[in-house]
């Protein structure tokens, strides 16, 4: 007897289950879609694979590079193509380095991304994020010799208590978590003082720095996912604009709001806090000691790890101003579209004009049969010129030099000459400082933080150094008051002063 196929049974638990939503459909559609379409898929389908796999995986991934120029990557590709001709023979891989290199960033592969950076005629080569998800997964398939759960296992508890944490709206709830983390601590401190100090052992230390390694790599991947966001979204801008037949303010307000959707979007919100606490120093040195410290144990060393992790986190500092700095470049670039746009209309308008005065002359001795042209209204405004106010010539002032008599020749003028320097230099190190550890702050946060030592005349040069930076703003539908103490009574003053935001 044949049992049938549970495939073509009507109502299968495959057929009945329903995706995660957090989860893609992988159904045949879209995986045919992946196959024909996705670099990832068509790089690990292709004939030369191994050789581009390879290749990327050691000129850009492992020594985290971000760009380099063709001359550079071409060099490196030729040793490489020598060393696999010597021996698999003089007939594989026939092609030249330049050629395969253009070959991967044609539009039909799209495993590096070819771009001319400003100022440079030499073209550059970056990889692509799908290059390097490929990539990833092909690092994943070797074999490894210690795989570690419980650390994982940890991460996931972690992140569970913190969501847990953070959305939890009753107070007495979260006084009642806070009570049992004290009495773990407290525990924790009587066990340290009695001398009972529990230590991991080896295999939790392997787990958790396998843990690490891979996810400190990943998150360098994650940049390059980030900026290719940020090129598509400038893309896409470029597009509407050269295709935009409507009023220019309409559509700049359009993009503008498209460009602030991905700022605070999840993905920039979570980009930004990662920039904000890597721009602190004191993380910094925390990050680098924390790496000394542990590089150093028995048990991380017998890992043989990738002596760069030493130095990770300024890796990661690096890929994320790359980004920001791919960021403000398509800013610029897309000023300068616009500029050469308005540029364009402006010609366009000027030959519009010229066709109207050649045309208006072609007409002038032939007239025109029928009606030539409408008024809606004949009345006109009159102005005479009698009605003109005449002209009245300036008032000059005359200085006359003149001895005032009975003032005796002993006063003393010194106070007249008295002036406050004001060190320019000490204000501007006190906003950076402030701006290491937050986006903004504000002109009244900075006299609390750092009380104005020479009164007015620093207030004023305060504001005289927000009205020159392009990133200060001035509010002047609100007002700070800025209090400070003067240095000849002892008394107090304030000044009433539009609010000033000074930003990164």
């Amino acid at each position: 007897m044949i049992q049938p196929s549970p495939f073509s049974q009507s109502s299968t638990p495959l057929q009945r289950s329903r995706p995660r939503s957090d989860s893609p459909v992988l159904d045949h559609a879209t995986l045919e879609l992946l196959r024909r379409q996705h670099p990832a898929w068509r790089l690990l389908a292709a004939d030369s694979a191994p050789l581009i796999a390879s290749f990327l995986h050691l000129a850009f991934v492992l020594p985290n590079s971000r760009v380099m120029a063709q001359t550079q990557l071409a060099e490196a590709l030729d040793d490489q193509l020598r060393v696999l001709r010597q021996q698999l023979g003089e007939a594989a891989y026939p092609k030249s380095a330049v050629e395969y290199l253009n070959d991967w960033a044609a539009n039909e592969r799209g495993w590096l991304r070819r771009f001319y950076p400003p100022n440079s005629d030499e073209p550059h080569f970056d990889l692509t994020p799908a290059t390097e998800r490929a990539i990833g997964w092909l690092v994943g398939l070797t074999e490894r010799g210690f795989v570690g759960t419980e650390s994982r296992l940890l991460t996931l508890v972690e992140l569970l208590r913190q969501i847990n944490r953070g959305s939890e709206a009753d107070p007495k709830l979260r006084l009642a978590e806070l009570h049992a983390q004290r009495d773990v601590i407290d525990t924790e401190i009587a066990r340290v003082v009695a001398g009972d100090i529990a230590m991991l052992d080896d295999t939790a230390v392997k787990d958790r720095f396998q843990q690490f390694s891979a996810l400190a790599r990943e998150l360098l991947a994650d940049f390059r996912e980030v900026e290719q966001n940020f090129r598509k979204l400038d893309r896409s801008s470029r597009e509407r604009i050269a295709a935009s037949d409507g009023a220019r303010g309409a559509l700049l307000a359009d993009i503008m709001t498209e460009r602030d959707l991905i700022v605070d979007s999840d993905q920039g919100k979570s980009f930004r806090a990662f920039w904000d606490f890597l721009m602190s120093s004191r993380r910094q040195d925390e990050l680098s000691d924390l790496l000394d410290r542990i590089l150093q144990l028995a048990p991380v060393q017998t890992l043989k790890p990738d002596s760069r992790l030493r130095r990770v986190h300024y890796e990661w500092l690096a890929a994320a101003e790359h980004t920001q700095r791919t960021v403000a470049m398509l800013s610029q670039q897309l000023r300068r579209f616009l500029d050469d746009k308005a540029r364009l209309e402006n010609r366009r308008i000027m030959e519009i004009l010229r066709s109207i005065e050649a045309r208006t002359l072609a007409t002038r001795k032939v007239l025109p049969t029928g009606t030539f042209m409408e008024i809606a209204d004949t009345a006109c405004s009159i102005e005479l010129p009698m009605e003109r106010p005449l002209y009245s010539p300036p008032v000059r002032t005359r200085i006359k030099t003149l001895r005032l008599e009975g003032i005796e020749d002993d006063v003393d003028v010194g106070a007249l000459f008295a002036h406050v320097a004001v060190d320019r230099a000490r204000l501007l190190r006190q906003i950076t400082q402030a701006l290491q550890l937050r986006s903004q702050v504000s002109l009244a946060e900075l006299a609390v933080e750092h009380p104005l030592q020479q009164g007015l005349a620093e207030l004023v040069v305060y504001l005289q150094m927000a009205e020159s930076d392009s990133h200060a703003t001035i509010d002047e539908t609100r007002t700070d008051t800025i209090v400070w103490h003067s240095t000849d009574d002892g008394g107090s003053r304030s000044a009433q002063v539009s609010r000033v935001i000074f930003s990164r």
